[in-house]
């Protein structure tokens, strides 16, 4: 005879059994990621600081992973040695790639030099004549100001449409020619010093201020070739950054808010020359160490902006994914060139690190694809 049991109880009996394969289920070790291609595996150093299967999978998730945009190169330098170094199809270490905006960074550092050589003073009124004329606002206007991109004047960096952004008619339209000019002519739109406006234009202003330091010639020839040779004899050359071009425009000013072009060891370079405090590889000191430290030193109206260089602070209020770098997964005295479009070197000397991402990402893209470039540096620890 069969016993059958009602059904309320067969399923009461199945119970157990059922909850033992549930748990079971959910014990289960996640699938084991593939395997590391031979790319992915060369891509990293033996002695790279970080456990090396590791570190070859996040890298190569920044050049694999979807929506992370296109990653061109990447190099990472771990207590000065290169740790990781990788290049998409096309690409390789001896492409000059374009700076954007991270030529900013740079033109911070001229600055700096010719402020130590006693040429500039950042605490005085911008020596730009056409601001000292008697009534005129913009005498206010000092040159920390413009380090710290505080000016007051009217720059908007995006426009909508594009052209009427003043970056976009600096640099193409009707600016394109003398740039400091055109952007020196912009009026206040705010008291100087008041607050933070990102401006390529005032980097050109500084940039025409630097040249202006060196040679009294109004002749583009002659600018040129004063501002190059002070740059290659003080900066480049001592830092080995043979591959850099800075592009000029018709009037011989540096096109210092936008436009130079190295390889992607050249820029790790310059992120090493900075996380060192401004010394050389040889240890000469380009430019004084306080200088770097106010570099990296937040405004007083920008918590996660110094002069011409982005800090990883936070911004209070701030929403997710408004900040350009990434204060909730690295330290506080990390500090970055950015560029437009997804250019970065990333400098983080708590943990003796410089990294270098350069490609293309729009505005959707950066937020994910920082995040892995923060799951590299993760790797390492604070020291």
């Amino acid at each position: 005879m069969t016993l059958r049991l009602p059904p309320h109880i067969a399923a009461a009996a199945l119970l157990p059994a059922l909850a033992a394969i549930a748990v079971s289920c959910s014990e289960a070790p996640d699938p084991a990621p593939p395997p590391l291609s031979a790319e992915a595996l060369a891509a990293v150093s033996e002695d790279a600081g970080a456990p090396k299967d590791q570190l070859a999978r996040e890298v190569d998730d920044l050049f694999t992973a979807e929506g992370l945009g296109e990653t061109r190169a990447v190099l990472l330098l771990a207590d000065g040695k290169v740790a990781a170094e990788r290049y998409s199809a096309g690409y390789d270490a001896d492409t000059r790639f374009v700076s954007w905006s991270m030529a900013k960074t740079v033109t911070s550092v001229l600055i700096g030099m010719l402020v130590a050589d006693g040429l500039l003073s950042v605490d005085e009124p911008a020596p730009v004549p056409l601001w000292q004329r008697s009534g005129d606002p913009r005498a206010d206007i000092t040159l920390r100001h413009l380090l710290q991109m505080r000016s007051g004047l009217r720059h908007t960096e995006a426009g909508d449409p594009p052209y009427d952004s003043s970056e976009v008619r600096m640099l193409f339209l009707d600016g394109r020619d003398d740039m400091a000019k055109w952007a020196k002519e912009q009026p206040l739109e705010a008291e100087p010093g008041e607050r933070f406006e990102y401006s390529s234009n005032t980097t050109v202003i500084l940039a025409d201020i630097a040249v202006r330091a060196l040679t009294e010639s109004d002749d583009p020839g002659a600018r040129r070739q004063a501002l190059s040779g002070y740059l290659q004899e003080r900066l480049f050359g001592p830092l080995g950054m043979t591959s850099i071009v800075a592009e000029f425009d018709a009037s011989g000013t540096l096109i210092g808010g936008s436009l130079m072009h190295a390889t992607a060891l050249d820029y790790a370079r310059f992120g090493e020359f900075l996380r060192g405090g401004g010394r050389a590889p040889g240890g000469e000191q380009l430019v004084p160490s306080r200088w770097i430290e106010a570099m990296v030193t937040p405004s007083p109206v920008s918590p996660h902006y110094g002069y011409q260089t982005w800090l990883n602070r936070p911004i209070p209020g701030a929403g997710l994914g408004e900040h350009p770098l990434f204060p909730d997964r690295a330290p506080d005295s990390l500090f970055a060139l950015i560029g437009h479009m997804g250019q970065y070197v990333l400098v983080s000397p708590d943990q003796r690190l410089t990294l270098v991402r350069l490609g293309h990402s729009t505005s959707a893209e950066r937020p994910p694809m920082l995040d892995q470039a923060a799951d590299i540096l993760a790797l390492y620890p604070q020291r």
